[in-house]
């Protein structure tokens, strides 16, 4: 009976190892072998056996990829390390200034470069422990994402578990993190849209936007309807790079059975990442899916973590975005919208137009000088262009036999489109202005601010729920998020009592989140994520930044004499004063840990090179300026210390060659006690 019970499991394993080949063939190589019903055939088959012996059926079997009752929301999860968005450029010149400082930075004239598709998805995180797939994370703040495990799942082309032979043949450990892109193919997204139209639904605006809102379906099999791609480009262990090479990662999730993008170049030169560059910008409309430009990355993986990182993105990788896509359409119309600082911007409604793979229906048009300087008149023909992330905007009037020009002339109204109260244009400045504290468009906009990602982060406090919310009269400022009720929410339109829960549970782990993160929800103009950051470390509560002089804000670094006049005007007005001790009261961060420069090192400066052992270099950096000295890029004879580490370049060699002390970490150490 024991060897019957053995032959069986053999032969559904059997079957599952032939229908993991053939989605292999299929969803990752686009090579299949066998016929879409042959292929059911087999999975029918599997599915029979295991329904006949339901103790033979395990987690990563192909039957399994859509299981489970539709969930009820999403659990956060905090990464292993910061998912972080690239900084760009736009063209050659900016490519190699970035060029110029990785050289300077790690004092090395010889560096390979990885060129890889910019491909327009989303990020996504796998987590795979004994080489199966446990767990998948959105990016979502970059810090922490949601949980979306059994919506990956269905994607064909992402592997439920790898082969502990093909593991071992790549060399890959058995427990792992894989990060990539998820996308959806052009032709699928416009075979979906076609048949919304004839079903009289609106189409979706656009694949990203379509596989974002893909991902979040709380009812996986809807996902699993939907054929979506993945593109690994990284490998993790404990939050860090696994090989020593960028490339070497490609080749080994490849060798895995990964869906590596083939469109890749291991560059030795700046030549042949810009020969790169420019090839794919010609070639990028044969592709099946959207790429708004490429990434370029240095190879080795110890001189990225020499290099490190920025407040939000890699010194060691930059993507270059390709030209904006454009398309030309009727200006059917302009309104004004009003933002949370009261700013009027004109909006221009268009005739919808498809812009490389999006329909845009609004363009923004700035202000009324750009509208002047551009001679725009509704009923004109226009040329609107989108690139990447920027919000789609009118570039120029087309004006031939073809396309005659619109007679309607646009005046910036005189009175708040909102609220009615009497709009005020400052002296010297290009913006016309709601100067009404009180206006609902303003009041909106900050809520739907402060609630934001990579602010509060209340998941779900979004448009459609602030407008009830303001409807319904429960929410006049930011503070009354944090009185809403259950029975409040569930007076609301589509709110039951798990959604109305979530909701809830989101505004009440936003209140842990730390002080710079309250600082800049507050929406004080010109104050953005890193000068938050900035105030924060600097006073260390929110108390000491709201009595803080102008002359004493401008000791923080990046902070000049507007940025403080702003800063101390938002804080003189009484409403606002009341409004942070209502916060304070709701049990939201308004202190943190105060930093300030110490004076061991003060007037010293130093250099960083090589890999060091114990630090990264962004640690070693914040050690040396927390402790009053200054960390430049090059050697000079104003250096003081030069700080090597393994393979250290040409730095070590100029400082050398200049006469200056070379250390290692050890005696930076010794040098910081």
């Amino acid at each position: 009976m024991a060897s019957s019970s053995q032959s069986l499991e053999q032969e559904i394993e059997s079957l599952r190892q032939k229908i993991r080949h053939h989605e292999y063939l299929y969803y990752v190589l686009d090579h299949p072998e066998i016929s879409d019903r042959e292929f059911d055939q087999l999975m029918r088959q599997l599915k029979d056996l295991e329904a006949e012996h339901p103790a033979l059926i395990i987690p990563d079997s192909p039957t399994q990829r859509v299981g489970g009752k539709p969930r009820e929301g999403f659990v956060k999860i905090p990464h292993s390390s910061p998912m972080l968005s690239l900084d760009n450029t736009y063209n050659e010149e900016e490519l190699r200034a970035w060029e110029r400082r990785v050289h300077e930075l790690s004092g090395r004239k010889d560096i390979d470069y990885v060129c890889e598709l910019k491909l327009d998805g989303m990020s996504l995180a796998l987590i795979y422990e004994d080489g199966k797939l446990v767990r998948g994370i959105t990016r979502g703040d970059g810090s922490v994402g949601e949980e979306v495990t059994l919506n990956v799942r269905t994607v064909r082309s992402i592997p439920l578990s790898i082969d502990p032979g093909q593991r071992k043949a790549a060399g890959m450990p058995s427990a792992f993190e894989v990060r990539g892109e998820l996308l959806m193919p052009t032709a699928a997204f416009q075979k979906l849209n076609a048949e919304r139209e004839r079903e009289g639904l609106t189409p979706f605006a656009n694949p990203r936007n379509f596989t974002a809102g893909t991902v979040r379906q709380l009812d996986a099999s809807v996902t699993a309807q939907r054929r979506l791609d993945f593109f690994p480009y990284i490998l993790l262990t404990k939050g860090r790079s696994y090989f020593d090479h960028h490339w070497k990662t490609l080749d080994a999730l490849k060798q895995a059975g990964f869906k590596v993008n083939p469109n890749r170049e291991l560059a030795h030169s700046m030549e042949e990442v810009w020969a790169f560059i420019r090839e794919w910008e010609g070639k990028r409309d044969s592709l099946e899916y959207e790429i708004d430009g490429i990434v370029v990355k240095v190879d080795r993986t110890a001189l990225q973590a020499e290099l490190g990182f920025t407040g939000k993105a890699p010194r060691w990788a930059i993507a270059y975005k390709y030209a904006a896509r454009a398309g030309i359409t009727k200006l059917e119309d302009i309104r004004v919208q009003v933002g949370r600082t009261g700013k009027l911007t004109p909006v221009a409604l268009l005739a919808p137009v498809l812009i490389g793979g999006t329909t845009v229906r609004n363009a923004t048009l700035h202000n009324l000088d750009e509208i002047e300087r551009l001679g725009v008149k509704i009923g004109d023909w226009v040329q609107v262009e989108r690139g990447g992330d920027v919000i789609p905007k009118v570039v120029k009037v087309i004006a031939d036999k073809d396309r005659p020009r619109g007679h309607k002339s646009f005046h910036m109204p005189e009175t708040c489109p909102v609220c009615g109260t009497q709009v005020v244009r400052t002296a010297g400045e290009v913006d016309y202005r709601c100067v009404n504290a009180n206006c609902p468009a303003k009041l909106r906009e900050t809520i739907l601010h402060f609630a934001s990602r990579g602010i509060m982060n209340i998941d779900g406090m979004g448009e459609a729920l602030v407008t009830q919310l303001m409807d319904h009269g429960l929410v006049k400022d930011v503070a009354d998020i944090y009185q809403l009720t259950k029975k409040d929410l569930l007076g609301l339109e589509r709110f039951a009592d798990k959604s109305a829960q979530n909701i809830l549970h989101e505004i009440e782990r936003s209140k842990k989140l730390p002080l710079e993160r309250v600082i800049y929800g507050l929406g004080i103009r010109f104050v953005g994520e890193r000068t938050a950051q900035f105030l924060a470390e600097y006073f260390g509560s929110m108390k000491e930044l709201e009595q803080a002089s102008t002359e004493l804000l401008q000791e923080v670094n990046e902070v000049g004499p507007r940025i403080a006049h702003s800063i101390a005007e938002f804080f003189s007005i009484g409403a606002n004063r009341k409004l942070l001790q209502r916060l304070q009261d709701a049990g939201l961060t308004m202190s943190g840990r105060k930093t300030k420069r110490g004076t061991k090192l003060a007037g010293k400066t130093f250099v960083l090179t090589g890999t060091l052992a114990h630090f990264t270099r962004d640690e070693a950096r914040k050690m040396i300026e927390d402790a009053g000295g200054k960390v430049t890029g090059s050697v000079s004879k104003k250096t003081d210390w030069v700080i090597a580490g393994d393979d250290a370049g040409s730095k070590l060699d100029k400082a050398k060659e200049l006469g200056i002390r070379v250390i290692d970490e050890n005696a930076l150490e010794k040098l910081l006690r």
